[in-house]
């Protein structure tokens, strides 16, 4: 079954959803580390933000991170960064 994401049930679990938010809500990781992660694009991070925020919550997370050279490896002036939580898987 799948909900109104796209996504399989059985593929993310509260506390994935929960870990997917929190990364994508930190300013300093990238799209890429969630991809890597979590196999969702950003768009689909986007989706899962839009639906799982207030609509003011999301607002302020988009304006936030729209043009930020942070968000993709690709942009940074940087390979890596200064601070890797706990929590992130390595590949």
């Amino acid at each position: 079954m799948t909900d109104d994401l796209g996504m399989k049930d059985e593929m993310i679990n509260p506390e994935d959803l929960d870990r997917l938010i929190e990364m994508a809500w930190e300013d300093r990781t990238p799209f890429e580390a969630i991809e890597a992660q979590f196999g969702l694009k950003e768009n689909k991070v986007r989706q899962i933000m839009r639906s799982s925020m207030k609509a003011s919550s999301f607002k302020m997370w988009r304006k936030r991170v729209s043009g930020r050279k942070t968000r993709h490896i690709a942009k940074r002036g940087y390979v890596f960064g200064r601070f890797r939580s706990a929590m992130q898987r390595t590949r």
